[in-house]
């Protein structure tokens, strides 16, 4: 069976493109039957690379980020995915009020999955320079690294 992921941030150019290509890496090196996408709550950059920097911050760290686009968050993935992870409390109170009514998605605030992390957001590094879209990058990592550790142990039950 594939889980099916979708990370949300507020424009899908900087955060939720970050914590996608994390997962997609970590799926690929585990072997697991991971889909992975992301969205942003508002509609700004549709269509649009990810912010040069998250480009940037990617390939510091050996994954390619430059083909994802920006997308925004539409009612049918709210029953497309198993999980819609919020990069911030901000995007989770949006998701909350996007969320159709059969919508069946378990929408998640990103950091709540990594111990010890639990009700923080995953900074927006935007109006910033590359440390702290390195720090974006630290975080996707402990989440994409903490949902392979939920999906590996579902798939083994």
């Amino acid at each position: 069976m594939t889980f099916r992921i979708l990370f949300v941030c507020l424009g899908n150019i900087c955060r939720s493109p970050l914590a996608e290509v994390a997962l997609q890496d970590e799926a690929e090196r585990r072997g697991l039957s991971i889909d992975v996408d992301s969205a942003g709550t508002g509609d700004w950059h549709i269509g649009d690379p990810p912010d040069p920097r998250t480009i940037e911050a990617a390939q510091r760290h050996g994954t390619d980020a430059s083909s994802l686009r920006a997308r925004q968050v539409r009612g049918s993935d709210f029953r497309d995915f198993d999980w819609i992870v919020a990069m911030d409390r901000q995007n989770l109170t949006d998701l909350q009020t996007l969320a159709p009514n059969d919508g069946q998605a378990t929408l998640l605030l990103a950091l709540d999955l990594v111990d010890g992390r639990e009700g923080e957001s995953v900074q927006d590094p935007y109006q910033f320079g590359k440390a702290e879209f390195d720090a974006a990058w630290r975080d996707a990592v402990l989440i994409a690294n903490a949902i392979a550790d939920r999906v590996e142990a579902q798939s083994s039950k």
